[in-house]
C-alpha cells in the first residue's frame, strides 16, 4: 500500500513538472520561431529600401561565425578538447569550392557541401594522429596543421599560390547579390545549431561530456573515447568547410593567409568560451556579442591597435564576471532566460 502511495506521489511529481514545462516550452518554440521567421523575411526589405547592404553583410559574417563557433563546440565544447586548427577546415572548403568554380565553371552553391564533406575526411585522418595526445600537446598539434597546410597552399600554383585565385562574382544586380549568400549562410548556421543540438542530447554527446569531465573514467565506464573524440573532430569540420566554401565564393577571391590566420581560428574559440562552451545556445550568443562589440569599437575607433585593446579588455571585463561564459554561468545562477535554455 506504501509502495503504491510513494508511486502515486511521485507520478503526479512528474505530471507538475511535465505541466510546468510546456508553457516555457511553448514560450521558447514561439520566440524562435519567430525569429528564424523574421530573419528570413529581413532582406525583402532590400525591395523597398535598398539600403540594407551593411547589415546583410554583418547578417552573413554573422551567421558564417554561429556556424563555425557551435562547430567547433563538438570538440572543443562537449568533448573538451581545445582546437586552434579549425579553419583548416574553412580554407579547404573555400578551396575546393573555389577552384570547382575557376576550372569546371560549378557554383559553390551546389560544391560547398561537398568542400564540408571533404574537410570532414580530413578531420577524420588528422584526428586519428593528432588526438591520440591531450592537453598543450592537441593544441600544438593542430597549430602545426594550419602552418603545414599554409605552407602547401602558398606553393601550389593550380589553387593560385600564395598570390591567391580570383573567383567570378555571382551575376545578379548589385543590389541584390548578398541575398543568395544571406539565406544559404543562414541555412547553414541553423543547420550547425540543430546538430550540436541533436549532437548534446544523444548519447554520443553524453560520451563527449564524460570524456570532458574525466576521460579515464569515462574508458573505464566502456565509452569508446578514441572512437568518440575522432568522430567528434571529424564531425565539428563538416559545416565550417560548408561556410568556407560560401564566403570564399562571396569575397570572390582566396588568398590562404586570410584563411588560414590563426585569428579566425582563436575567434571561434573565443565566441565559444564568451557564450558559454559546451552550450548549444552559448556559440551563438558568444558569435552575436563578439561581432557586435568588435564592430562598435571599428566604427569608432577605425582598424587600429586601439580596436584591438578596447574589444580583448572588454571581453576580459565580460569573462570576469561570466567565468563559465554568459549563457553557462546564467544557467548556474538559475537566472537564464528560458527562450536561451537550449540544452
Amino acid at each position: 500500500m506504501a509502495d503504491k502511495t510513494v508511486t502515486s506521489e511521485l507520478e503526479s511529481v512528474a505530471a507538475e513538472t511535465q505541466s510546468l514545462k510546456r508553457p516555457s516550452l511553448r514560450i521558447k518554440n514561439v520566440f524562435l520561431g519567430g525569429l528564424l521567421l523574421a530573419l528570413l523575411l529581413f532582406p525583402a526589405l532590400q525591395f523597398t529600401s535598398g539600403r540594407l547592404n551593411y547589415w546583410l553583410h554583418m547578417a552573413i559574417y554573422t551567421f558564417m561565425y554561429i556556424a563555425m563557433a557551435s562547430s567547433w563546440n563538438i570538440i572543443g565544447g562537449y568533448a573538451g578538447y581545445t582546437s586552434l586548427g579549425h579553419n583548416v577546415f574553412f580554407a579547404v572548403g573555400a578551396y575546393i569550392a573555389g577552384v570547382l568554380l575557376v576550372y569546371f565553371k560549378i557554383s559553390p552553391f551546389l560544391t560547398a557541401p561537398l568542400g564540408g564533406l571533404i574537410a570532414m575526411a580530413i578531420g577524420l585522418l588528422v584526428g586519428l594522429i593528432s588526438l591520440r595526445t591531450r592537453g598543450p600537446a592537441f593544441i600544438i598539434s593542430t597549430i602545426a596543421m594550419i602552418l603545414v597546410v599554409k605552407i602547401s597552399f602558398d606553393n601550389w600554383d593550380y589553387i593560385g599560390g600564395s598570390n591567391g585565385l580570383s573567383l567570378p562574382a555571382i551575376k545578379l544586380p548589385l543590389a541584390y547579390t548578398k541575398m543568395p549568400f544571406y539565406y544559404a549562410m543562414l541555412l547553414v548556421a541553423v543547420g550547425a545549431i540543430y546538430l550540436a543540438y541533436r549532437i548534446r542530447h544523444s548519447k554520443f554527446g553524453l560520451g563527449l561530456r564524460a570524456i570532458s569531465q574525466d576521460e579515464t573514467k569515462a574508458e573505464v565506464a566502456g565509452i569508446p573515447t578514441n572512437l568518440y573524440k575522432i568522430l567528434a573532430f571529424s564531425i565539428s569540420g563538416l559545416l565550417v568547410g560548408v561556410a568556407g566554401g560560401l564566403w570564399g565564393y562571396y569575397l570572390t577571391y582566396l588568398k590562404p593567409s586570410n584563411f588560414l590566420s590563426i585569428l579566425v581560428a582563436a575567434q571561434m574559440v573565443l565566441m565559444a568560451v564568451l557564450g558559454g562552451k559546451g552550450t548549444v545556445a552559448g556559440p551563438v550568443v558568444g558569435a552575436v556579442i563578439f561581432i557586435a562589440i568588435n564592430e562598435f569599437f571599428v566604427a569608432n575607433l577605425g582598424f587600429t591597435e586601439l580596436n584591438i585593446v578596447a574589444t580583448g579588455l572588454l571581453l576580459l571585463v565580460v569573462l570576469l564576471f561570466f567565468p563559465e561564459g554568459i549563457v553557462g554561468t546564467l544557467k548556474e545562477k538559475g537566472k537564464l532566460p528560458q527562450v536561451l535554455d537550449w540544452d
